[in-house]
């Protein structure tokens, strides 16, 4: 991929910009922020980096969102963050209408781009960025997913001493609380996690993993989480720009999906060059159906708020 734009040059919005330099993701990368110096002096304090990492991609910033023209993907990382106490969406009417300044800018400066929406909460967010788009549900993705299973995975490592390279853990649902943790599909060296744990241990990984986010905002007071968040983003964006066509959970707009539509929900995707190239269908089992129906809930309810 040529050029990738990042929109929010906060704490996750510049973590995001590292990791993807760091690997060379692509030839250009750009951040805006509505604060004048913050996007370029993080683009030129990463930038800097380059000889030490051995990089190739050349940063900059500013403020005017006619920088992110000609970029093939869009990341949203803008929006005001969660404090102490306050639920993903207690942040919703503020940040609705950063997204939709930013998506009407998409439409003006980078109309033949993918979006892929971070701020939360992601889920109604992704459905309002591709509702006001009227772009190809394709192009219009989130970002929950991989790291509520990155997060799970983690804690099932610590838990049971085991090497996190031989750990394989999956999540669905909306972020954080509404997650739905598919523990059929979560292993260790391919073996599932039951037979490594009990029930006990499981639920409470399960509650810590759902409260991940929230966790760190308790312990660090001053700010939310910013480097797992980063690293997720940059795992969405190195399949889609290497077409490298993983299986991630993704936050997509279902049509038909899980008996759904009309509403972005946390579901495994293909993806690659073409974005959201494909959702996998899994066969919920009771339990699971009742998370995902609750999750889904949660989701329509917010979107039915900010239509009103």
């Amino acid at each position: 991929m040529e050029k990738i734009a990042i929109i929010g040059a906060g704490r996750v919005g510049e973590s995001t910009a590292q990791f993807l330099a760091k690997e060379d993701t692509c030839r250009e990368l750009v951040l805006v922020d509505v604060r004048e110096g913050a996007a370029e002096g993080a683009a030129l304090d990463i930038q800097e980096t380059a000889p030490l990492f051995g990089f190739d991609t050349r940063l900059s910033g500013g403020t005017d969102m006619s920088l992110i023209s000609g970029a093939g993907l869009v990341i949203v990382t803008a929006g005001v963050p969660r404090k102490p106490g306050m639920s993903r969406s207690d942040v919703l009417d503020t940040n609705v209408r950063i997204m939709d300044e930013i998506v009407d800018a998409a439409l003006v400066h980078a109309p033949d781009a993918m979006l892929l929406v971070v701020s939360n909460p992601v889920d109604v967010l992704t459905w309002r960025a591709w509702q006001r788009s009227g772009w190809d549900r394709s192009r219009v993705i989130g970002q929950a997913g991989v790291l509520d299973s990155s997060r799970m995975a983690a804690f099932i490592a610590l838990k049971t001493g085991f090497s996190v390279k031989d750990i394989q853990a999956l999540v669905l649902g909306g972020h954080g609380d509404a997650m739905v943790p598919m523990l059929r599909y979560s292993t260790i060296a391919g073996i599932p996690v039951e037979q490594f744990l009990d029930r006990e241990s499981i639920d409470k990984l399960v509650e810590r993993t759902r409260h991940g986010g929230a966790e760190i905002l308790a312990l660090k007071q001053t700010s939310s989480a910013y480097d797992a968040p980063a690293a997720a983003i940059a795992e969405m964006v190195d399949a889609i720009a290497l077409n490298r066509r993983r299986v991630l959970p993704t936050v997509a707009i279902l049509q038909g999906e899980y008996g759904e539509h009309d509403v972005a929900m946390g579901v495994p995707c293909v993806l690659g060059k073409g974005g959201m190239e494909r959702i996998v269908e899994l066969d919920l089992n009771a339990e699971e159906r009742t998370m995902f129906d609750q999750s889904i809930g949660g989701v329509r309810a917010d979107i039915t708020r900010i239509q009103t």
